[in-house]
């Protein structure tokens, strides 16, 4: 019957079909395929679309029948719940015997089922005990930093307005005891008021209400309506937009846009994420003769395969024709070579009709090496227990096959040993160039010389590098060598030893160079990221050898680094983890001329040195240890690259919240599968990639796109907006509040502490509403200091946001002195000048009502010129706003203050004709306009300094005319090796057992999209300045300038 999830206990026996997940974590009972074997995809879990394979205990592998099923009764004991996801350890206790338990019989929650038509699988752990739920993390409220210091801010302004309540409550009581004794007969007492100090504290509760303007309660309002109109920027951005996939970005969240612009530490994912994980077939190398190289790589190339090949790959592309032009002459190396290929691996086949012949492959690597063989007349047909079938130029031929020497990650190759129809036996064997050019016989130096160039040619070029060669066997050797492999039974030492006997002497073929596709723009990306001072750290499931491949494409590793440190501890050692951390410190510490001891924290980020750190899930295990955690971020965050690779979910997280922690820097983490959900969350931003693995990260993630590159705009094109008009609207904001509130507690000391306001009601209710509401959003909504290109151009113009320099505590009380200069400007000059001044006619101008408007009115010009004086980008809207606001202003002023209004409502209207009177008196101009002058000169004239004395990179880069870019040096030409191999151990025994050998009737879907990635020659190498913290910045600086400055000349 059907069951819901949510229903599923342990002790359930749950049957699954093709293409289903799995809901629980179960022990495979039985399966559809013969020896109880079944076939998953774990890319929820590690992020690998690989298939893998799983067996049954041999003994419950013929319980297929439900009856039988029904009469299972076994009990299984095991470890307790825990989030290893490569681990399981447990005893099958039936029919009174005991059968271990491994990884290899467990099918976990997250999986799916491929090409197995069913299985059946009793429940071990369910619900949260579930290894995949192990590893998900709780979900956060975020908040910027920006958040948590408005509302420090917010209690000092409280605090602060408790305080200017106090002032000027005490100077209300003594006042009223002093002076206020003698107006009784003019001005008595309230009659609840029996003392000055009761009128005091009267007096204190009355100017916290007055003066409570300058506590931002509107704040929060116009915070969030800003950070919605950035999230409608994202989501309508069209160079964001994905034409391929149909796909836009989208801003999940509407609280975390100006974050964007200050982060430091970006946590990728690597396959689905960086990569396509779509493997094809590059370049090679054959007897010393390099194919591939396209002579214009601008012009089109036409692909090569054989003509009339029924059965080629229409997807496959390679553009060297003279490669097959040396198959069609029959040239005896080319045709080994790929013979090699299509006989050298453990992929099964199936041909659905005549002419569609779908490869089932374990690895994409292998798929590609034998689709490549395949287009160019070597096909792999079939294969049974003993024999491998090829098409060989269309000719069938049958091998024997006599043994398979599998992979693994100590041996970092595999041979086959086959006989041919003639009788021949011979070895074939691919590998790392690192460990099969040492197992070749020491003649032809040259060929090894050059083949190995060519090698070190397709490496640097970020390419997944195998070596090929073979061996005649004589029959004495054979039988000799397969008695001991037989004797080894199963001991994985024997094995080896066998193995290693066997893989001697060999002869050198060539090579293969495979490009694991990057996505579209990745290293571009990541390069101007590590420009704006972001580092990227790669976080994966996948295997060592293929993150370090992908980190070398991406040109997070280059040749010419000072060193990579790998910790990769396949046993988990504690010491080795000590000694790798160790020995970067001794390494960077060697280098700044000290080698005694390892350099503190503090220390580390000032020792010259290009670094990488690899490290691995078990070895990292220890380095998340409470008592080594510290000094491992220390060491990893002193790296110019640091990759984490065979990690789990919940690893990942840890990763995270440890630079969280130590570093108190902003993070992104960025991944497109259900086991980037931790990461996701735990990080300060979340992005998910909607890509192949579902939309899992997307629903947890807090932005997403379809492509990695667009990450470059989110940050440095929006998330720097973001961040820069968020700090100009909060400063802007702090200084015309305090400039309109605190001219209220300058009068508080010549009217007697008496509570009386400055501005008429209608004023004080609409100032934060209309007059300066919307100028100040519009500002925050499409405020830019350089266009975006010249923000992708100069990446350098992000740092700001990473150090927080444009609004901080220190610029935060720097708009406060600000605020209450202009007021004590507003209040001070009318007062000066209207204490003496009269109208045409003789009458004075010291009334109250002249003042109060002529303040308003002041106030009113001086934050419209602040604020067109902190716009740097004008729109439509901000002249409307900004001009309709003064409009506004006038035109509420005159009809409040009009007979109409005054004669309907004689007891709210007091200011009848104030308007019309003051504004109509030359002094009042000339005093708005000096007030106006004395407000706005001193800021023009400390900009202008600054400008001229100190300008900052966004004021030469708007300046600039002429766009310029840098060039990136060539890459260098050290060593290294190129492999990656995404294969597993174990496959090929299945094979020579026999155990797969029925296909099923479903195949592995091929992908159809392929296009080219673009690539840079290298990282450009940042060099910094070490001086000390407190000249770093401005040197820094000055150093910046100079360079635009000279790449502009």
């Amino acid at each position: 019957m059907n069951e819901k999830w949510m229903n599923v206990r342990v002790g359930d026996i749950i049957k699954l079909e093709n293409n289903q997940f799995v809901a629980a974590d179960l022990l495979l009972l039985s399966s559809s395929e013969p020896h109880g074997l079944c076939y998953i995809e774990t890319a929820e879990l590690d992020g690998s679309t690989n298939m893998k394979v799983r067996q049954s205990v041999s003994v419950t592998s013929e319980l297929g029948d439900p009856n039988n099923l029904a009469q299972f009764n076994g009990e299984v004991v095991c470890e307790p719940p825990n989030n290893k996801l490569d681990r399981f350890r447990g005893m099958l206790y039936w029919r009174e015997k005991k059968y271990t338990l491994t990884n290899q019989n467990m099918l976990l929650r997250g999986c799916v089922l491929r090409n197995t038509e069913a299985c059946y699988g009793l429940v071990i752990f369910a619900g949260p005990d579930t290894k995949l739920m192990q590893n998900s993390g709780r979900t956060k409220f975020k908040r910027t930093s920006i958040d948590r210091l408005m509302n420090t801010l917010v209690l000092w302004i409280f605090a602060f307005l408790v305080c200017m309540g106090i002032v000027l409550a005490v100077g209300n009581a003594v006042w009223e005891r002093e002076v206020g004794t003698l107006f009784q007969h003019y001005l008595p007492w309230d009659p609840s008021v029996n003392g000055f100090l009761f009128s005091a504290v009267r007096t204190f509760w009355s100017y916290v209400i007055i003066l409570n303007t300058v506590v931002p309660i509107s704040l929060y309002v116009s915070v969030e309506v800003i950070r919605l109109g950035h999230s409608y920027f994202i989501n309508w951005d069209q160079l964001m937009f994905c034409s391929k996939c149909n796909t836009a970005a989208e801003a999940r969240t509407t609280t975390l846009s100006e974050e964007l612009g200050q982060v430091e530490y970006i946590f990728s994912d690597k396959t689905g994420t960086l990569t396509q994980n779509i493997m094809s077939f590059k370049k090679c190398s054959i007897n010393g003769h390099s194919y591939g190289e396209v002579a214009d790589p601008l012009g089109p190339q036409p692909k090569v395969s054989i003509p009339n090949l029924k059965i080629s790959n229409p997807d496959f592309c390679f553009y060297d024709d003279t490669l097959l032009e040396s198959v069609k002459v029959g040239d005896s190396h080319t045709q080994e070579f790929f013979r090699l290929l299509s006989l050298c691996h453990t992929i099964m086949s199936e041909e659905k009709s005549e002419g569609e012949l779908v490869y089932k492959a374990q690895s994409p690597d292998e798929s590609a090496l034998v689709t490549a063989a395949r287009n160019f007349g070597f096909v792999f047909r079939s294969r049974t227990l003993g024999t491998i079938t090829t098409t060989e130029m269309g000719r069938t031929v049958t091998y024997t096959l006599l043994a398979i020497l599998d992979f693994n990650n100590a041996r970092k190759r595999m041979s086959v040993i086959v006989r041919n129809p003639e009788g021949r036996i011979r070895l074939y064997c691919k590998g790392a160039d690192t460990v099969l050019l040492q197992r070749l016989r020491p003649c032809k130096q040259d060929l090894i010389n050059i083949t190995s160039d060519h090698l070190n040619e397709y490496a640097a070029d970020g390419l997944r590098t195998l070596a090929l060669a073979y061996r005649d066997l004589t029959e004495e050797q054979w039988e000799m060598w397969s008695e001991s492999h037989q004797c080894a039974d199963k001991e994985e030492d024997l094995l080896s030893a066998a193995y290693e006997q066997i893989e001697q002497d060999m002869t050198l073929l060539g090579g293969t160079a495979i490009e694991d596709k990057l996505q579209e723009g990745v290293p571009e990306t990541i390069a101007l990221l590590s420009l704006a001072n972001i580092k990227t750290w790669i976080v994966t499931g996948d295997k060592q050898e293929t993150a370090v491949n992908i980190g070398y494409s991406c040109k997070m590793l280059t040749d010419d680094m000072t060193q990579v440190f790998i910790i990769s501890g396949h046993n988990g050692e504690r010491e080795e983890v000590v000694e790798g951390c160790g020995e970067v410190c001794f390494m960077k510490f060697k280098g700044a001329g000290k080698q005694s001891q390892c350099p503190p924290s503090n220390r580390m980020d000032n020792i010259s040195g290009d670094f990488a750190l690899i490290i691995n899930g078990h070895s990292l295990a220890h380095a998340l240890e409470a008592d080594m955690e510290e000094e491992f971020i220390t060491t990893a965050c002193a790296c110019k690259a640091v990759i984490c690779c065979r990690v789990t979910p919940l690893q990942k997280a840890q990763v995270v919240e440890l630079v969280k922690k130590y570093k108190r820097a902003v993070t992104l983490a960025i991944g497109d599968g259900a086991n980037d959900v931790s990461m996701i969350k735990s990080a300060h931003i979340g992005v998910g990639i909607s890509g192949q693995e579902g939309i899992q990260a997307v629903l947890a993630s807090d932005y997403s796109f379809s492509q990695f590159r667009f990450l470059q705009r989110l940050l440095l094109v929006h998330g720097r907006w973001s961040y820069l008009r968020m700090c100009r609207f909060l400063c802007y904001f702090f200084y015309k509040n305090f400039a309109f509130t605190m001219v209220h507690f300058w009068f508080g000391f010549f009217c007697g502490f008496s509570a009386q306001t400055v501005y008429d009601q209608f004023f004080i209710t609409l100032y934060n509403i209309v007059y300066t509401s919307l100028p100040v959003l519009a500002m925050g909504i499409f405020d830019q200091d350089v266009p975006d290109q010249r923000s992708l151009e100069y990446p350098k113009l992000y740092e700001p946001g990473q150090f927080n320099l444009l609004f901080n505590k220190k610029e935060f009380f720097i708009c406060i002195a600000q605020g209450i200069y202009t007021s004590v400007v507003l209040f001070f000059v009318p007062y000066a000048i209207l204490a003496n001044a009269s109208q045409s006619n003789g009458e004075p101008l010291t009334d109250y009502q002249t003042f109060a408007v002529t303040t308003a009115t002041a106030l009113v010009i001086v934050v419209s010129v602040q604020i067109s004086l902190d716009t740097g980008f004008w729109t439509i809207f901000n002249h409307v706003f900004v001009w309709g606001s003064l409009g506004c202003y006038f035109t509420i002023m005159f009809a409040v203050h009009s007979q109409t209004l005054f004669s309907s409502f004689p007891n709210h209207f007091h200011f009848v004709g104030s308007a019309q009177s003051t504004l109509l008196q030359p002094v009042v101009w000339l005093t708005i306009a000096l007030a106006t002058v004395i407000c706005i000169v001193p800021v023009l004239a400390f900009r202008f300094l600054k400008l001229d004395l100190k300008p900052q990179l966004s004021d030469t880069v708007r300046k600039t005319r002429t766009l310029t870019s840098g060039r990136l040096g060539a890459r260098g030409g050290s060593r290294r090796s190129g492999y990656a191999f995404a294969h597993q151990e174990g496959f090929g025994e299945l094979i020579t057992s026999g155990k797969n050998m029925r296909l099923s009737s479903l195949a592995l879907a091929s992908f159809a999209s392929r296009h080219s990635s673009s690539w840079i020659d290298t990282l450009r190498r940042k060099k910094h300045a070490h001086t000390p913290p407190s000249r770093w910045r401005a040197v820094r600086l000055v150093h910046l300038l100079l360079l635009t400055l000279s790449c502009c000349n």
